[in-house]
Order: C-alpha cells, then structure tokens, then sequence
C-alpha cells in the first residue's frame, strides 16, 4: 500500500514537473519572414533565420524575434545648402534589413535604438554628397531637357530666337544625376550600418524643395527668362513684318512699272494708229480736217475765259462763220 502511494506522488510529481517544464516554454516557433537571436545570461548561443520549430531552455533562455523582411525609414525634412550655397529642402526615405541578427543584437538589441541610429547615418550621408554637388546635378537625372532644346533649335526659327535672346537660356549640363547622387548617398551610409548587422538597400530623395528664398530667385530668373524669350518673339515678329512690306513693296512697284510700261506701249500704239487715220483723213480734205481741229480746240479753251476781248485773229475765224474768214 505504500509503495503505491509512493509511486503516486511519484508520478505525480513527474507530471507536475512536465507540466510547468512545458508551461515555461521549451519549444518555440519561428514565423517566415522573423529570424531570432537566443541569448543566455545575456550571451548569444544561437540565431535562427529560417521558419520551424525550435528547443530552449525554459526561464534561462531569452528569445528575442526580428523582421526578416525589408523595412523602410523616413527620414525628416533638412535644410541642406549645395555646391553653390544654395539652399534646399531635402526629405529621404530608405530600405534596409537586418542581415545579422547576432550583430544587430549586439549593437542595439531593440528596433527603435536601431531607427534613431540609421536615420542619424542617412541624414549625414545625405547632407555631405549634396553640399559636394551642383543644384542640377540634385534636381534632374539626365541631359534631356538640353537634348531637347538642342533639336527644337534646328530650324530656322528658332535658331534666331536663340540667337536673339541674350541670356544663355541652355541648362547646366548633367555629369551623373540624382539616381547617381542616390546611390553616393548609399554608398557612404553603407561604410557606417555594416558594423551594426544592417544592409542598406538605397536611398530615395523623396522630396526635394527649394527654400523660401531661393524660391524667389528661381521665379525671377524664370519670369527674366520668359520675358526676354518674348520680348526675342516680338522682335522677331517685327523683322519677319518689315520683310513682307518690303517684299510687298517691291511686288508692288513691279507690278506698276509693267502695267505702266504695257500701257505706255498700248498708248503708243493707238497714237501711232490715230496719227496714221489722221493723216489718211487729212490727206483726204485738209480743210475739213483744219475745221474739225479747230473745233475741238473751241471745246477745250473757250470754257477756260470769262472774258473775250476780240475775236479779230485768225485763231476765231471757224467760229462765226463756217467757211472761215478770208
């Protein structure tokens, strides 16, 4: 009867004992996308990477879980200055991972201290490849706003435009562009994160704005620019105007000089023709004609005089008389 008894407390015990052994957690699971890092006393013993089911010691063993996917970081907005001291608003966003756990757990053990750290490095990297570049190497990836220039300037037309405006309107030329000044801004961040077990994937301006002041300026040089690309247009206008009178003109005069030129041969012809019938009709009855003549000069000059003083000349003698005065 007491060994019964003593093999019931026995088993008893053994269960209680499996009981609590298992309510302290020897197995744990990993999920797909975390790995773990297992540390003892404060040591690492192991890190998992890989999704499954996993021993521990209970109570001892402190299990601590990371993402294994991607993660981003957004950055705060910084006023940074460029190559030319010009001022601009810079806000980035990032993706990085965590490539090694242990390390990672090591210099920062939580997710937040390793936040605040990345960003320190990324404003940094951000601030420095700025301040070595050019605005236009910051705000444009590629030369194509001058490639377009260049061919819209092909033509006649505009190739005067261009050459009267006098402000170099082509735009700083591009030697590697914001994709380019991205992967710098990577590149130097890199050399810092990899001691902490990080991978930074890239860098991403998000937004780029300029500063109030050099808003300002940007305005004015684009409303300067524009004014003097109209003020070309209009001066242009101008000159294509004065062409066309001028073309005009001398259509114009060529025009009247060959109708002038056709009637003046026209009227040279016809006198010719009303000479010769003249002629003809004069060699037919000259004192008929000498009448006609006579007459017709009447017409044209006696309406000229108020007054006619004596008609005792030779010049009157049709004019009383049809025969004529002898």
């Amino acid at each position: 009867m007491k060994k019964n008894i003593n093999l019931y407390i026995t088993i008893a015990a053994i269960a209680v004992f499996a009981i609590l052994f298992f309510a302290a957690g020897p197995l744990y699971i990993v999920n797909e996308g975390e790995q773990v890092v297992v540390t003892r006393f404060g040591e690492i013993v192991s890190t998992h990477t890989q999704a499954g089911l996993y021993g521990r010691i209970p109570c001892i063993d402190i299990v601590t879980s990371y993402p294994r996917k991607i993660l981003s970081l957004d950055g705060d907005s910084e006023r940074i200055p460029t190559k030319e001291n010009q001022f601009i608003i810079v806000d980035t966003t990032s993706r990085w991972r965590i490539s090694d756990p242990a390390l990672f757990y090591q210099s920062f053990k939580t997710l937040d201290a390793a936040y605040n750290k990345l960003s320190d490095v990324i404003d940094s990297s951000t601030r420095t490849i700025i301040t070595r570049n050019r605005l236009s190497e910051i705000v444009r990836t590629s030369n194509i706003i001058n490639d377009a220039s260049a061919t819209s300037t092909e033509d006649s037309e505009s190739a005067e435009i261009a050459a009267l405006v006098n402000v170099n309107t082509t735009n700083e030329s591009v030697s590697k562009g914001r994709g380019r000044l991205c992967e710098e801004m990577a590149e130097d961040a890199r050399k810092m994160v990899g001691e902490y077990g990080i991978e930074l994937i890239d860098i991403v301006p998000r937004q780029i704005k300029y500063s109030d002041e050099l808003t300002q300026s940007v305005y004015s040089r684009m409303i300067k620019d524009r004014n003097q690309v109209a003020q070309a247009y209009r001066s242009l206008g101008e000159g294509k105007k004065a062409e066309w009178l001028g073309k005009l003109e001398n259509e114009r005069r060529t025009i009247e000089s060959e109708a002038y030129r056709k009637s003046e041969e026209t009227k040279g012809k016809a006198d010719a023709e009303a000479a010769a019938i003249y002629n003809e009709a004069y060699s037919r009855d000259p004192q008929f004609y000498e009448f006609w003549k006579s007459l017709e000069s009447y017409k044209s000059t006696m309406g000229n005089f108020d007054t006619t003083y004596s008609t005792n000349m030779d010049y009157f003698k049709y004019l009383y008389s049809m025969n004529g005065r002898r």
